[in-house]
């Protein structure tokens, strides 16, 4: 197999196939990164005289080349080819000679790994802050169109006081600017330049480290050489972090919307297209895009948690466990996307329940209502409140269903355009 740590040594092909596993494959989301990593650091080796403007030209045409293969889809990994690193180099090489052999100088393959992910990563944080923001405003343009169609609120799972549509669909809202702040954090510690730390020592050779975060869009460099290769599965838990919360977010909305569709509660529901029946039960209609959303949002809640196992206990410096955080990042981000996409195309077409107060299965919980309308009249809380609770455990309490929620936040005022302003705010970390 073709390495650029080949010594002269062949490893085994038992060894190869345990410590590769499947890495080659999740290596070709990185390939288009690895080429911009490359031509930056080779124009910054022109800059420091370790490149002539001839051969940087060459090069660059190389690498154009194949970033032009990469974007057609024409690229592949062979496969006695180790990573996405050894193919790039291997291509320069045949294509241009000698020559191609120059651009891994002040390099190492570490830091030439980091600043692929972080590339990759700072690309994936935008693609979930962009999916987020459209179901954001799914969210909010529900809230307003039923924010006068009212729901009943819960606490234990009992019937508790008068909820809305509006108040329901514009809280999950409101949830997802918190999350935006953890996306825009987690952007903030991957957006930093590890590239020139090489081993995690630095090098004799004197690297120009401003000149490659400036070209690479980088906020600043990873400063010390140690601390970057530190940022080996620390930026992948942050990225992890942020993705959970998003996660927690879609699963109680997702938890809400299987208890909502169930004929018992009748609240929502959705075209029979967006629901799967049963193999004997002529009447079902399944929420089985919520019950797989539920799950799979539960797995990437875990994603933090597996990161943090499988570096834990680790001395500073590169180790090979490290190459396992794409098996366990990469695919979270995958049903990231799928989530946050799913989500918006269901709640698009959602059907709202307009009549649900019409049973009197709900007329209790209009009792706080009650209680502090005569509060409001003069009695004190503790005599209206025991009144209201013999009326109905005598059957005699009759429901006033007109509200007066004006406080902000409330059903009355909803607040949306001030929360949009915050979402506004929160993604503004670009």
């Amino acid at each position: 197999m073709a390495t650029l740590w080949n010594k002269g040594v062949e490893a085994s092909k038992a060894v190869d196939a345990f410590t590769v596993c499947g890495d080659r494959v999740l290596d070709l989301k990185l390939a288009r990164y690895d080429v911009i990593g490359s031509k930056a650091h080779i124009k910054m080796l022109e800059s420091i005289g370790l490149l002539t403007s001839e051969e940087l030209a060459v090069l660059t045409d190389g690498l154009d080349a194949i970033l032009a293969d990469i974007e057609a889809g024409s690229f592949v990994l062979e496969d006695d080819v180790e990573d996405i690193h050894s193919q790039v180099e291997l291509l320069l090489t045949r294509r241009l000679g000698d020559i191609g052999k120059k651009i891994h100088s002040g390099r190492s393959r570490n830091d030439q790994v980091l600043v692929d992910i972080k590339l990759f990563l700072r690309d994936e944080i935008l693609a979930v802050r962009s999916e987020a923001l459209t179901l954001f405003a799914t969210l909010q343009s529900l809230s307003e169109k039923y924010k006068d169609v009212l729901l009943p609120g819960y606490t234990h799972e009992q019937i508790a006081m008068p909820s809305s549509f509006g108040l329901w669909f514009g809280a999950y809202a409101e949830s997802l600017v918190d999350d935006m702040y953890l996306l825009g954090a987690a952007y903030r510690v991957v957006n930093r330049n590890p590239l020139g730390s090489a081993a995690g020592y630095g090098s004799s050779f004197p690297l120009d480290r401003e000149m490659t975060t400036s070209l690479l869009g980088f906020d600043s460099p990873v400063y010390n050489s140690v601390a970057a290769q530190l940022s080996r599965g620390s930026s992948e838990r942050a990225v992890a972090s942020a993705l959970g919360a998003f996660a927690l977010t879609l699963n109680k909305f997702a938890a809400d919307c299987c208890m909502y569709m169930c004929p018992n509660f009748g609240f929502i529901s959705f075209p029979a297209e967006l629901t799967t029946g049963s193999s004997i039960m002529p009447h079902k209609k399944n929420p089985d895009v919520w019950e797989i959303m539920r799950g799979h949002c539960n797995r990437i809640m875990a994603c933090e948690n597996e990161i943090s196992m499988l570096c834990g206990n680790l001395a500073h410096g590169y180790h090979r466990e490290f190459q396992l955080l794409k098996d366990i990042l990469f695919p979270v981000l995958e049903l990231m996307h799928d989530c946050l996409k799913m989500c918006d195309y269901m709640i698009s077409q959602v059907k709202v329940n307009g009549s649900i107060l019409d049973s009197p299965l709900y007329d209790t919980m209009f009792t706080v209502e009650e209680v502090n309308r005569r509060v409001l009249s003069g009695e004190p809380f503790r005599d209206a409140y025991r009144e209201v609770g013999i009326e109905v455990n005598e059957g005699r309490f009759v429901a006033d269903k007109h509200l007066n929620h004006t406080h902000i936040g409330s059903i009355g005022n909803l607040c949306n355009g001030r929360v949009a302003e915050l979402m506004e705010s929160a993604a503004a970390f670009v």
